[in-house]
């Protein structure tokens, strides 16, 4: 079976949630033969990375790609009168369209797998009659309706209404692609029925379709236990810094909880790992009295986690599953996030995770983890057990080939 695959960034190196995701859904794919055609936006400095991908995929093209605030601004205008999300605005570039109609008629293609939602735009409508088109697999990382309908419920008053509507014209299209996509795949079981609401606002008379939920996993014959350092003040936190949700949980944590911690336990540091830091965390950082640091993007992270005693998720708007909890599970690292943070995944709160919601009782949670080695050693052993058991990547993609094979048996390929 040949598929076109879309990805919206390049999936390699996996140092991030969706590139995580991606990367073994491709390595997946290839090692149980499939033939794949990959095309992916790309940023100048994953150019070096090309030659990593195409070490599984038969086929690579990319499409630069290149951001700025002038041309988000006018994105966003153009997506008023539109009525297209902010997001597919964006990434509608004809060089995309272009490539893909061309891989198309050029190609036997079984099926396009648009990763994250705005590939899906590229293979919606296909330039090709609808008895010939290949079947269309949307792979949705996120019910992205619900993350934005949550950052408006945290948000400044003047931000409310953009987000609104911004949150109305991302249901619309999400419902409008269930509808039109064969097959989708939701990673949480509150996403499937996000993305099926969203169908049944834009269409109350449509067949409800199958989503199936694939969580997302990791590759634990990688990633090993870290042994952490003997008495450890460090609590660890990292994510992708630019974007907004993972910066709006930790700039809560921040400025409502790291300072409880603080007030009982004054030697407690926070370090912040993570792609393009906001000025306001590098301003904290460059106080040598406030025990914060970032240093921003490591290629390792092993030796961060082994300097501390404590990883912390804290999430107050997102959709989809925290890869961080899980790596940070198969690392054997004791975690506390919160009710947001741990939608999706499979632990017990007490046994195999922390989780806690107001200031007060996040920072509890992370003195006592500080201060009890034993609960710390507990959680540590359930986490990596759990993410061995339940979120492995050979583990969790066997349900790939049930879903293709079902493709091919309804006559789509």
């Amino acid at each position: 079976m040949h598929i076109l695959f879309l990805t919206q960034i390049l999936p390699y190196p996996p140092v991030s949630g969706p590139k995580v995701k991606t990367w073994h859904v491709l390595r997946y794919l290839a090692e149980h033969g499939y033939k794949i055609t990959l095309a992916s936006f790309i940023r100048s400095e994953e150019t070096p990375y090309i030659e990593d991908v195409k070490m599984i995929c038969d086929t690579v093209y990319t499409v630069p790609v290149h951001r700025s605030r002038i041309m988000d601004g006018y994105y966003l205008l153009r997506s008023q009168f539109t009525g297209r999300p902010f997001l597919v605005e964006r990434d509608d570039l004809s060089e995309m369209r272009d490539l893909v109609r061309k891989v198309i008629s050029s190609n036997s293609i079984d099926v396009v797998h648009a990763d994250q939602l705005t590939m899906t735009q590229f293979a919606f409508p296909l330039p090709v009659p609808e008895h010939k088109r290949p079947a269309l697999v949307f792979d949705a990382h996120n019910a992205v309706w619900t993350i934005t309908e949550r950052m408006k419920q945290n948000a400044a008053p003047f931000l409310q209404l953009p987000l609104a509507l911004e949150t109305k014209r991302i249901r619309n299209y999400e419902g409008k692609i269930v509808k039109y996509f064969d097959a989708t795949l939701a990673v949480t079981e509150p996403d499937r029925m996000a993305l099926l609401g969203a169908l049944r606002l834009q269409d109350r008379g449509a067949e409800i379709p199958t989503i199936s939920v694939i969580p997302i996993a990791v590759d634990t014959t990688k990633i090993k236990p870290v042994q952490p350092a003997h008495d450890s003040f460090n609590i660890l936190t990292m994510g992708t810094l630019y974007y907004p949700p993972n910066a709006d949980g930790i700039r809560w944590f921040i400025q409502q909880v790291f300072p409880i911690v603080r007030k009982k336990l004054p030697q407690a540091t926070l370090t912040i790992v993570g792609k393009n830091p906001p000025k306001d965390f590098l301003n904290l950082a460059a106080n040598k009295d406030s025990g914060i640091v970032a240093p921003g993007f490591v290629p390792e992270l092993d030796p961060y986690f082994a300097r501390s005693a404590v990883t912390v998720v804290p999430v107050r708007a997102g959709g989809g599953m925290r890869v961080r909890i899980l790596e940070a599970f198969a690392r054997a690292a004791p975690v506390v996030t919160t009710t947001v943070g741990l939608e999706g995944i499979d632990a017990s709160p007490g046994e195999d995770v922390l989780v806690a919601d107001s200031p007060e009782e996040f920072a509890a949670s992370v003195i006592d983890l500080i201060e009890q080695k034993d609960l710390r050693q507990q959680l540590s052993k359930n986490g990596r057990r759990l993410v061995e058991k339940k979120y492995d990547w050979q583990v969790v993609l066997g349900r790939l080939d049930e879903i293709y094979s079902g493709l091919t048996r309804n006559g789509k390929t």
